[in-house]
């Protein structure tokens, strides 16, 4: 007799999840109108929209189905995606970086569940490569756009007091950047939801923190904590493209924070963050190998592991080099040429069979 527990969690559905996340953004998205109004409005409204409109174009044509943009992953996408860029991009770059992180990102991979990198994060790559405005430092020079400047939560006149309102409201960088607080709220309540576990965030944080507390000249390295927390929150915890056991989290995590620290040491400026998490993003099956948890009854054979774990630390290095070499030359855009090619040839030979079955 077939026992299996075929009853399905009432608040564990695809949907579900993906209000939860949503849910987390709208703090982000509300800081981000408090500080460039319509404007920053404009672009998360572009990428959103444009997301949507991908989704239910591409997924009618391919598998007949259009109720797949339903399913929310669409809107995550685009709120992440303009969590990315200042409020300065322009609508149309928006709205092709939003088209390219559907279509190459997630919709040739197969559909929802299946991408091995990061949507949003690909749609990023995407406009950094076919439009050179992205690599402008004019683009985030958007005091013109600011609607409030500051908001003096506990005064002015001391230490403590502007601490505190950096931490709560700032608007320098990028449209998801303008508080940590309200990006810790929305992770916390992740957590709490248990639709991200805390080891990918943990060990990224505490990775990076370490390599700017062991270098004496830290506070003179540029990068956004804001930044950083929202990826390792939100970017670096997506599920397709992260580990699946504990350990294995734990490594991808650190590595993430490591190569970050790294990328920031060498001087990438803006990228730093998403190279990071969508190299480990392409090692991340490799790390389920390696991490894979032991078979009841089977015992750990440590020296197996040990060499496993120094050899796939090797490979992520090399990526490290490969990417800051080609970062130093101006040839990253190459990769993202490359990739196109790799995606539709593999979409029309491996992976159109499994877009009919998302996850």
């Amino acid at each position: 007799m077939n026992v299996n527990p075929y009853i399905k969690p009432r608040f564990n559905t695809t949907t579900a999840v993906m209000a939860d996340v949503i849910l987390a953004l709208l703090p982000l998205v509300a800081v981000a109108y408090i500080a460039y109004g319509l404007q920053a409005l404009l672009v998360i409204g572009t990428a959103v929209g444009t997301a949507l409109v991908t989704d239910f174009v591409f997924s009618a044509v391919y598998v007949k189905k259009t109720t797949a943009v339903l399913d929310g992953s669409a809107v995550i996408t685009g709120l992440l995606l303009a969590f990315t860029l200042s409020p300065a991009t322009p609508w149309y770059v928006v709205a092709f970086g939003a088209f390219a992180a559907i279509l190459f990102g997630k919709l040739l991979w197969g559909g929802l569940g299946k991408n091995r990198f990061n949507p949003a994060l690909m749609g990023r790559e995407f406009m950094a490569a076919f439009f050179p405005v992205m690599s402008s430092a004019a683009i985030w020079v958007t005091k013109s756009f600011i609607n409030v400047k500051e908001i003096g939560f506990l005064g002015t006149n001391s230490y403590l007091a502007t601490y505190t309102s950096g931490l709560l409201y700032k608007t320098t960088g990028a449209l998801g950047e303008y508080s940590v607080a309200a990006i810790a709220l929305g992770g916390l309540y992740l957590l709490i939801r248990r639709r991200i576990s805390w080891h990918i965030p943990f060990a990224l944080l505490a990775v990076f923190s370490t390599g700017f507390w062991l270098v004496n000249d830290g506070d003179d390295l540029k990068y956004s904590a804001a930044g950083v927390l929202l990826g390792a929150l939100f970017m670096a915890t997506d599920m397709p493209s992260s580990p699946n056991s504990p350990n294995g989290k734990l490594y991808y995590g650190g590595m993430i924070g490591l190569s970050a620290f790294a990328f920031i040491l060498a001087g990438v400026r803006f990228e730093y963050m998403s190279f990071s998490i969508l190299l480990l993003n392409g090692f991340t099956p490799k790390i389920n190998e390696v991490f894979m948890p032991r078979a009841w009854g089977h015992k750990h054979d440590f020296k197996a592991l040990a060499e496993k774990v120094f050899l796939l630390t090797l490979s992520i290095a090399g990526g490290v080099l490969a990417l800051l070499s080609l970062h130093y030359y101006g040839l990253t855009s190459y990769v993202v040429y490359l990739y196109i090619v790799y995606i539709i040839f593999k979409f029309n030979f491996s992976f159109s069979d499994k877009i009919s079955n998302p996850i």
